[in-house]
């Protein structure tokens, strides 16, 4: 009896300890959300990685680079299916310009933010994620009045993760 008691009291405290661990971190994701731009977008993004709860700032700024990641390399995925569906000749250049932004984005631009984040060059990364964004607008405008954007949401749901991101790190540098 007396060990099953013991037992139960070390299984309390663990949990406990759990749930005080992941208030004071979830308390972390909170405070650097709220310095953000878009604080839903950031708490959102961070909660839905099961990394973020035991990591810390610099952890935080790398997984919102990688979700940037995931996301260009899904915006590229479909720019690539409507090239293949689209019989729209100005479209299909427009679209090709945007595949031709967005392959060194997530080939070398994006992943050399993150390598920059883990070895501690924050001012690099920066740089990094905000060229990133700057050729996403320059896709954007290959779309003239005539041609709307099938891309206009995902790019300006890039916009936003970057803003985020910026935010993130412009933390740590100060």
């Amino acid at each position: 009896m007396r060990i099953s008691t013991c037992v139960s009291c070390f299984a309390l405290n663990i949990i406990l300890l759990a749930s005080m661990t992941k208030a004071e971190n979830g308390d972390l994701v909170d405070q650097i959300c709220k310095k953000t731009p878009f604080y839903d977008l950031c708490n959102s993004t961070l909660h839905s990685n099961p990394l973020s709860p035991k990591t810390d700032l610099k952890g935080v700024a790398l997984i919102m680079v990688n979700n940037i990641l995931a996301n260009a390399t899904e915006t590229l995925s479909y720019i690539e299916r409507l090239i293949k569906q689209t019989s729209d000749r100005g479209l299909e250049q427009a679209l090709a310009f945007c595949a031709e932004s967005y392959i060194p984005i997530v080939k070398y631009t994006l992943p050399q933010a993150a390598d920059a984040i883990r070895q501690g060059r924050f001012g690099f990364a920066s740089y990094c994620i905000s060229d990133a964004v700057k050729e996403v607008s320059t896709c954007d405008k290959r779309f003239s009045g005539s041609t709307q954007s099938p891309l206009g949401d995902r790019n300006g749901f890039m916009q936003k993760l970057v803003d985020v991101a910026s935010a993130i790190i412009k933390l740590i540098k100060d």
